[in-house]
């Protein structure tokens, strides 16, 4: 029988990933397991997933340093596995990249329900990205777009400062708000269209996560990160606009 997915657990608790390893497989899933960041580190080498759950509360390295490594180097699902009042881990999983959360103690159908979600909207986004990479004209090497005042290096997914010429260190989800408004400028965008553009994922009507990402690249873009935004403004009640402006 053909397997549904391949899914990482990463979760120190043992009984933890053989529940997951048993109700989840007994869904027709592949599932592998790792109870650390150096053991998650290794599965991937040997095989990438196509979803991690990632547990918050792991020792050594913790799951929101670890998902923000995973973001920036693979296009992998992510859903982050918190305790049940840790809000604030749900917002910095979200601002990271994850694609959803789930806290504990969960249920297994709700956790499997969440998994088929996410893994719908990376099959949905997949042909999507092809279609849009294919009919997209080849670009010289190295191809560099001045966005505030930096520029960003579409080959190679790097960030530049203009002025000094240093790399700015950038996330995969800062890269992907960047494409997405180099592509529309002077154009308000929603939230929504925001969300849906970069991570594919379905709105939240409360999901304030992506003013928290527009916040973090405001630093790294504007001409005068302390004064009013000029490069990326805030249109009220409607989103942001992409003002192409000269430092």
């Amino acid at each position: 029988m053909d397997t549904a997915g391949r899914l990482l657990v990463v979760d120190d608790d043992p009984s933890v990933r053989s529940l997951l390893v048993e109700y989840l497989g007994g869904h027709h899933y592949q599932v592998a397991t790792a109870d650390s960041g150096t053991a998650m580190r290794a599965e991937i080498e040997r095989d990438l997933p196509d979803l991690i759950l990632l547990d918050v509360r792991l020792p050594g390295e913790d799951g929101l340093t670890l998902a923000r490594y995973l973001r920036e180097r693979y296009d992998v699902g992510i859903i982050m596995v918190t305790a049940s009042g840790d809000v604030v881990d749900r917002v910095v999983g979200l601002e990271i990249g994850a694609d959803d959360y789930v806290a504990k103690p969960f249920d297994p159908r709700e956790l499997l329900a969440r998994v088929k979600s996410v893994m719908r909207r990376m099959q949905a986004r997949a042909p999507a990205e092809a279609e849009e990479a294919a009919s997209a004209p080849a670009a010289p090497a190295a191809a560099r777009r001045r966005i505030g005042r930096c520029e960003v290096d579409l080959d190679s997914r790097r960030l530049f400062d203009t002025g000094s010429g240093d790399e700015v260190a950038m996330t995969a989800m800062e890269y992907e708000l960047v494409k997405v408004f180099l592509a529309n400028p002077n154009r308000v965008l929603s939230r929504d269209q925001l969300l849906m553009h970069t991570r594919n994922r379905e709105w939240e009507p409360f999901d304030r996560s992506i003013d928290i990402r527009i916040g973090r690249l405001r630093r790294k873009l504007e001409p005068d990160p302390a004064g009013e935004p000029r490069c990326i403004r805030t249109v009220r009640n409607a989103g942001y606009m992409y003002v192409p402006v000269q430092p």
